[in-house]
């Protein structure tokens, strides 16, 4: 090999290097962005969860349903794993699994928000927003709602990206990202929902 062609190949290798280190770079402020964005939200969900036991201590409403409450919450733990499944296949290279699962995530996530409506319209009637309770039970179940319905959003971007031929077992920050934001939502509900259904 001639000595010009040994010193592209070694600019070549050099250039892989290079792009590899960049990109692990930012694979890395990425997640660090992540979870710092994360913890933020924590921050917030606690404040908002604290101010309801500041208003009215631990009493909660006796029409409050519990049975609804339940029933939505087992919906969105469902949800969760159907994500990681989803993740857990993109990783893999399981692409037909992986669509199949963010779709799944999506769905009940929806049907959660449906539960979250029929929430409002008891509570308007039960512990309207002007109460001590009502003002804190819509505050905490309508932040938490908004977040579902960004997840919603952002798992049908990455559900639409992937038809598209974007993740691969090489390639799936997007998705992990979605799907850790998912779970976020999905812990946060695990607190609000003692907080406001079991509390007595």
């Amino acid at each position: 090999m001639s000595e010009a062609a040994v010193t592209s190949q070694s600019a070549l290798t050099g250039l892989a290097s290079e792009t590899e280190r960049v990109e692990a770079s930012r694979e890395r402020a990425n997640k660090l962005g992540l979870w710092i964005f994360l913890a933020s939200e924590a921050f917030l969900f606690s404040a908002v969860i604290s101010s309801r036991f500041y208003m009215v201590g631990t009493r909660r409403p006796e029409e409050l349903n519990q049975a609804l409450g339940l029933a939505i919450t087992s919906i969105l733990l469902a949800s969760s794993l159907f994500a990681n499944r989803a993740e857990c296949s993109i990783a893999k290279g399981d692409r037909k699994r992986f669509m199949r699962n963010t779709a799944a995530t999506i769905g009940l996530g929806a049907v959660f928000l449906v539960g979250v409506a029929l929430e409002f319209e008891e509570g308007l009637e039960f512990f309207p927003p002007s109460t001590a309770y009502g003002s804190a039970f819509f505050t905490l179940i309508g932040l938490h709602a908004f977040h579902v319905l960004t997840g919603i959003l952002v798992l049908l971007v990455v559900l639409w990206l992937g038809s598209k031929g974007r993740f691969s077992a090489e390639d799936y920050w997007g998705v992990e990202g979605a799907v850790k934001y998912w779970h976020f939502v999905d812990v946060a509900w695990v607190f609000i929902f003692p907080t406001l259904y079991l509390l007595h």
